[in-house]
């Protein structure tokens, strides 16, 4: 008896030995960390500016073709990647404001897909959310007029449960706006030479340089790669001949979060956020950005040195076993800057740039609440046959958005550009002090929102609010608002409950 005693706690023994074996791995595993290991060997890529054509009602066309393809992600290999006017991402438009726009899509991927215009303001209809599927072989083209400052916006697509799988594969590209009091400003602007759109995306990759869709069973917000591409260009720098330099920076990633800033410490100038320019430039060392958040920052070379882009260790806010799957403990090279060895010297930075446009919080006339859980908001996930909120046109109200789970979720609103009123009980910090579409919201914390709803009544077709980290939104997390002339209700779908709460 003590004989088949002793083989069983030798065998509970060997067990929990191999749980605890196996479970140190798994930890292990789930930490990046690339610092100091790249070589920069690729010339970064840049996406091609795509030239529209203009219709005899003067309205700017852009034709997008979105399309399977073969991508070098790796040197020397190749990737079944999807597109837009090529093989891996898509070019970056660009339009001035009260330019009228159409953009002709045409679909020849082999599934449905949209294509979202994340950041601008613009009709429902035209909006590119789930409600505006694109079938394989099918076209879709929306128009709307320009009526926004100059930003640094992106597009791609939005449908219900495989936006991930599409960004993923490649669909994800640049709309830049201007607008003439931006234009007039002293600022680096010649696209691809002092202002350079970067891209960032993490992938995971096989030895052959495929795709690996592949995610951690424990990640909290989905998968993460191992590999950043730049631009789709792996391990990448560029080269500059100017003093000032100015960087866009788009995390287009499924669901990984960065603080940017570079690997000496050395300060930049945060020129402009989601919405567009701040009223003057931010002196900063470091940026965080979640999944589809924008900054603009302009830095300052010396001829001849090497400045490494870095992402370190986000601050995620959350405990160390969620944030140790969510890449709280990742860090990666991401980009060198080559100065040549003579610089152009253009001026310095204007002390101050524009005036801000947006709302205010003593303009507003109504409070809603947004409760972010684990996978869903206000307790319900995603429904396309129900309206979860209603909003009169001219509408200006606070929006309060409270993480109540222990998983890192941001917030993005459709159509509006919102003004943080404080995060976390706090003023908000340097970079969430211009207009926003998309905030990170750390979990246990609120953050408050002025928003407003200037035009575009629609009862007929909603926009969207959701959490942007993507796996999230594809497993629900999600709701719809339709914007409305006073007094009047939804055409379609059942009207939810959260409506705003007066409180003159």
């Amino acid at each position: 008896m003590r004989t088949v005693i002793g083989i069983a706690l030798a065998v509970i023994a060997v067990v929990i030995a191999a749980v605890m074996v196996a479970g140190c791995a798994v930890w292990s595993s789930a930490n990046v960390n690339t610092v100091g290991e790249r070589q920069f060997e690729q010339e970064l890529s840049i996406p091609p500016l795509l030239e529209p054509r203009i219709d005899g009602a003067g309205r700017k066309i852009f034709d997008l073709d979105l399309q399977q393809g073969r991508a070098e992600l790796l040197p020397g290999t190749t990737a079944e990647t999807w597109g837009i006017n090529g093989p891996h991402l898509g070019p970056t438009l660009r339009a001035e404001r009260d330019d009228r726009v159409t953009v002709k899509i045409d679909n020849a991927l082999p599934e449905a897909t949209t294509i979202h215009w994340h950041g601008m303001h613009l009709p429902a209809e035209a909006d590119g959310g789930p409600h505006q599927m694109i079938e394989p072989g099918e076209r879709w083209s929306p128009s709307w007029t320009i009526d926004q400052p100059a930003a640094s916006l992106w597009y791609h697509p939005h449908l219900m449960g495989k936006t991930a799988d599409h960004v993923y594969r490649g669909l994800a590209g640049m709309f830049l706006l201007d607008d003439p009091e931006a234009s007039a400003l002293p600022l680096p602007s010649e696209y691809g030479v002092d202002d350079i759109p970067l891209i960032i995306q993490d992938k995971r990759l096989d030895d052959d340089g495929r795709l690996d869709s592949s995610q951690s069973m424990i990640s909290p917000i989905g998968r993460l790669g191992d590999e950043i591409l730049v631009n789709g260009t792996h391990d990448p720098y560029v080269e500059v001949a100017d003093r000032l330099v100015r960087l866009r920076l788009l995390n287009a990633s499924t669901a990984r979060i960065y603080d940017i800033g570079f690997a000496d410490g050395r300060e930049f100038d945060l020129i402009g956020t989601d919405g567009g320019l701040l009223e003057a430039p931010e002196r900063i060392s470091r940026i965080q950005l979640s999944v589809g958040e924008r900054a603009e920052i302009v830095v300052e070379l010396e001829a001849g040195e090497e400045a490494v882009l870095r992402s370190f260790e986000p601050e995620l806010g959350t405990n160390a076993f969620e944030g140790r799957f969510a890449g709280a403990d990742d860090s990666f090279d991401l980009l060198e800057l080559r100065a040549d060895e003579k610089l152009d010297d253009p001026p310095d930075l204007p002390a101050k740039l524009v005036a801000q446009e947006g709302p205010h919080e003593s303009e507003a006339n109504g409070v809603r609440r947004f409760e972010l859980g684990n996978r869903d908001i206000n307790g319900v996930q995603m429904d396309m046959a129900r309206i979860d909120e209603v909003v009169e046109v001219g509408a200006t109200e606070v929006w309060e958005v409270e993480n109540t789970s222990g998983t890192p979720h941001n917030f993005h609103v459709h159509d509006v550009r919102f003004r943080v009123i404080d995060y976390a009980g706090e003023p908000p910090p340097a970079h969430l002090s211009g207009l926003k579409d998309t905030v990170y919201v750390p979990p246990g914390e609120t953050v408050r929102l002025a928003t407003a709803f200037e035009d575009y009544a629609d009862p007929s077709i909603p926009y969207m609010f959701h959490c942007h980290i993507l796996e999230h939104e594809d497993r629900g997390m999600m709701g719809q608002f339709v914007v409305v002339e006073p007094g009047e209700r939804p055409a379609h779908g059942e009207p939810g409950h959260n409506h705003a709460e007066d409180h003159r």
